[in-house]
């Protein structure tokens, strides 16, 4: 199959304080985030992004590499929102980012997080992208877009207690978000239906955040029964010094009957997370197209690129609609295989 991969880079203008060890859902799942809600989208839009579907995967994850490789100050608060130092439930959140800085002070801003706020600027960005028909720019901004969302999904993404350091559950962040669907995502139904026009960008980042944060007191919960009930040999894969071992980012890992059960206690949670992000994904996407009069983009292709992809495309997409079922993204693994115990 022929693909393009253009690697480019964003600039980026808000500078916010690295306060804090954010992670953000692992490789896997950042990677078929983006690459089903390509699918959802309508062919006018779907078959031009699969044409880059490679780029729109592999920068999916780029947004942490900004974070933590490049070690980008500017990057940190755009992935999660501490909702409670907002008084949340106490009172109404700012309405925009300006708002929060002005009622908050900008240091307290960079240090509580922007998650929401900076959704709806990259929605923002993605649709003069397409009105200016600027096709890196569009398939930057679109697949960045994408990570923000998947972020926005993440319920540790939404609360100060972000790693379970407040509960004395360190490690449950990447447990969680990676290696959950690392392990059992293969099993996953992706299946979303169509791309919806959303008439308020502002309103739906806000719904998505609201409703990611009510997930995670089961989150916590389900855990800290799994950790009352079983020794910390039960819990990890130990090594010879008695502890656990790390995986490649220095995260520990889990052992698989301990996840296995925990996966189950959450009674589907990741998998409907992952659908949601990967809904909202491709709503976003089709939501910044309309608002800009939906340019043509088969123009900004080679007709033989798009030819080159038709089946591919069809049958992919066939395989997302009738199975719920992503292929071709090759996400490199986070986690050491696991035996069933």
């Amino acid at each position: 199959m022929k693909r393009l991969l253009t690697v480019v880079l964003l600039s980026v203008s808000c500078i916010c304080v690295n306060t804090r060890d954010v992670h953000a859902w692992g490789i896997w799942a950042h990677n078929h985030i983006n690459k089903a809600a390509i699918f959802a989208l309508p062919p006018e839009m779907g078959k031009f992004f699969f044409n880059h579907a490679d780029f729109i995967v592999q920068e999916s994850t780029v947004p942490d590499l900004r974070k933590y490789t490049y070690k980008e100050r500017s990057e940190n608060c755009k992935h999660y929102i501490n909702l409670e130092k907002y008084g949340h439930g106490k009172s109404s959140m700012p309405a925009t980012l300006n708002d929060a800085i002005a009622q908050f002070g900008k240091d307290s801003v960079d240090r509580y997080g922007i998650l929401p706020w900076h959704i709806q600027h990259m929605v923002d960005l993605l649709t003069e992208a397409f009105k200016n028909k600027r096709k890196t720019e569009i398939l930057l901004v679109a697949a960045d877009l994408g990570h923000y969302i998947g972020d926005a999904h993440v319920p540790l993404h939404t609360t100060s207690n972000h790693d379970g350091q407040l509960t004395g559950q360190r490690g449950i962040h990447a447990f969680w978000e990676a290696q959950l669907p690392e392990l059992f995502g293969r099993e996953y139904q992706l299946y979303t239906g169509d791309a919806l026009y959303l008439k308020n960008t502002h309103k739906a980042a806000w719904e998505i955040i609201e409703n990611t944060f009510s997930k995670a007191d089961k989150l916590y919960a389900s855990e800290m029964q799994m950790r009352n009930d079983n020794p910390k040999s039960k819990q990890y894969i130990l090594g010879r010094d008695g502890e656990p071992i790390k995986n490649i980012f220095g995260q520990p890992v889990h052992a698989y009957n301990y996840a296995h059960v925990y996966h189950e206690l959450l009674d589907g949670m990741v998998e409907e997370q992952i659908r949601l992000a990967i809904r909202y994904t491709a709503d976003l996407w089709y939501t910044a197209w309309v608002n800009a009069g939906k340019p043509d983009l088969s123009t900004l292709d080679n007709q033989s690129l798009t030819t080159d992809n038709s089946d591919y495309y069809r049958y992919e997409r066939h395989l997302w609609l009738t199975k719920g079922k992503v292929i071709g993204c090759n996400s490199e693994k986070e986690f050491p295989d696991l035996k069933k115990k």
